[in-house]
């Protein structure tokens, strides 16, 4: 047989003998008969790094599982959104620290107030609000919802105490704009009289020697008591007016009650005539009907960035409220009012438009004749007060008035210089106030317009500030002015049953501010004698009675 016949049987799987693939393989030793031979050399297969990067990752991928490929993907997009997310949370908290560090603190009282819809004067009435304070230990109300965890509760307890400093603080006073000086601007210093003194004409003294000397009369004297009695009787549980009378103790007995839904515009033009008087919430016969109708004041004041906030939807109310607080605080010095008169008045100086300079119904707006009016009534009672009256804005307040006048000043329109007898009333008191003199043309002109078309019957809007301006003006204008308006409100007075004691025409805002508004403008006409004293007198100027 031959030799190699004899060689045993080629396994199907090579024996590891150690040898590579590619060398020479010797016949194992100790197996004589076993001859050499060369194993079939294979190519080397290709290196890694040569292959293509997607054979390359599909190679990875079948060699280590399914899922190692992309778990090591998934593990590289969570490591980086998880550095982004730290990253920007840091970021955001320091610049959130930074914010509330740099806000500015306020000493002031914080106040929260719940208000209605936006309403305006002439819109219809709103909800009844069921929010009371409870103000002294004999008068019970309804008890307030819960503040707001962000606001501090005002301490109304200090409302009515004696101030600690009888002289004026030497803290500065702060403004959005940094620290304003501090003794107020003079913006009357161009009018032949200065405020100082405007109010000194309320205390009994002043009350009953102008009343002799300026018009007023016994019976005039009576009619204003007679009206301040029905205003108190129609004073509200939690110490807030409102112009739906019917809300009140007197339920129906009355007639023509208001629509306007204003509380704030209500209690604020029914305070008015108390405080014209001489009646205050430190003194007086109507002291608790004062104090409670400014207690409802601090109570719906919401204080902001922009100052103290009474609008409820108008800045009517707006204007009115800060009347009431700034005279409350003039003749009395309260401290607890400072703060609070002061930032009404601010809030008027943001809600101004920076265009046209005059006010509307809410902040910003283009104004209208009518509601800058009574903006710059409080900011007059702001000055008299002593209180901060930034000059821009009366300047700006100019020019409103100026792009509704006609005729170089004589005549007034509503947001055209298109004319109108009421809003040209209000506009010349608005330019007395804002230092046109005795002698300038425009007022001399419109002086007698007003005396041409003489007192209205059924427009008592037109006649408070008609009376006004001529009362400051003086002389046989005024004295015949005086006779016809002060003996007409005697005369229609109501003297029956609930009524007695008020007063209702439909026109002007008679309708919608209803009896209460008609009494308290009433009221406040017949108080012009003495409620501020006249700009163009001599003794005025001197600052005598």
């Amino acid at each position: 047989m031959p030799e190699s016949l004899n060689m045993p049987p080629r396994p199907s799987q090579p024996a590891d003998t150690g040898v590579r693939m590619g060398q020479n393989a010797a016949a194992p030793a100790g197996k004589p008969g076993v001859s050499s031979q060369r194993v079939r050399e294979l190519p080397p297969p290709p290196r890694l790094v040569d292959q293509p990067r997607w054979l390359r990752i599909q190679t990875d991928a079948q060699a280590a599982g399914p899922h190692r490929w992309w778990s090591r993907v998934g593990r590289r997009q969570s490591s980086s959104c998880a550095v982004s997310f730290v990253f920007h949370f840091a970021l955001l908290m320091i610049l959130g620290l930074l914010m509330q560090a740099a806000l500015p603190e306020s000493d002031a009282p914080r106040l929260i107030a719940y208000t209605d819809l936006p309403t305006r004067l002439d819109s219809a009435a709103g909800e009844d609000r069921a929010d009371a304070v409870l103000l002294s230990p004999d008068h019970t109300g309804v008890e307030a919802p819960a503040l707001d965890s962000r606001y501090e509760v005002p301490k109304l307890a200090d409302l009515g105490r004696p101030p600690t400093d009888p002289t004026n603080s030497t803290h500065p006073l702060p403004t959005a704009f940094g620290v304003q000086p501090l003794q107020p601007t003079d913006w009357l210093a161009r009018s032949d009289a200065p405020v100082a003194g405007a109010l000194q004409g309320r205390g009994r003294e002043g009350r009953s020697l102008l009343l002799n000397r300026e018009g007023g009369t016994p019976e005039s004297e009576r009619a204003v008591e007679w009206g301040l009695r029905w205003l108190m009787a129609h004073q509200r549980d939690d110490g807030s007016w409102d112009f739906d009378h019917n809300k009140s103790a007197c339920r129906g007995q009355c007639r023509n009650p208001g629509t306007e839904a204003s509380t704030t515009a209500a209690t604020a033009i029914a305070l008015l005539p108390f405080l014209g008087a001489g009646y205050t919430h430190v003194e007086g016969e109507y002291q608790e009907v004062v104090k409670r109708g400014l207690y409802h004041l601090v109570r719906r004041a919401l204080l902001t960035p922009h100052g103290t906030d009474l609008q409820e939807g108008t800045m009517y109310a707006q204007g009115l409220s800060a009347i009431a607080l700034c005279e409350a605080y003039g003749m009395t010095q309260d401290p607890a009012l400072k703060d609070l008169a002061q930032g009404a008045l601010r809030f008027i100086v943001y809600a101004q438009d920076p265009k046209g300079g005059g006010w509307r119904y809410t902040p910003g707006q283009p104004g209208d004749t009518t509601v800058t009016g009574w903006q710059l009534m409080a900011l007059k009672s702001g000055q008299m007060a002593r209180l901060e009256v930034p000059a821009p804005t009366l300047y700006l307040a100019e020019r409103f008035l100026s792009s509704v006048q006609s005729e170089d000043g004589a005549r007034y329109g509503y947001m055209t210089p298109q004319p109108r007898d009421t809003t040209t009333a209000i506009g010349l008191l608005c330019r007395m106030y804002t230092g046109w003199r005795r002698n300038h043309p425009g007022l001399q002109k419109g002086v007698a317009y007003l005396c041409q078309w003489g007192t209205s019957e059924d427009n008592l809007y037109y006649n408070y500030y008609a009376t006004q301006v001529l009362h400051h003006w003086g002389g046989t204008d005024w004295e015949k002015w005086n006779r016809k308006m002060r003996d007409y409100l005697i005369a229609t007075q109501a003297t029956n049953s609930h009524e007695a004691g008020s007063w209702y025409f439909s026109g002007g805002q008679g309708q919608v501010g209803g009896r209460l508004y008609n009494t308290a403008m009433a009221v406040m006409t017949l108080e012009v004698y003495y409620r501020y004293m006249p700009l163009y007198r001599e003794d005025a100027v001197a600052g005598k009675f």
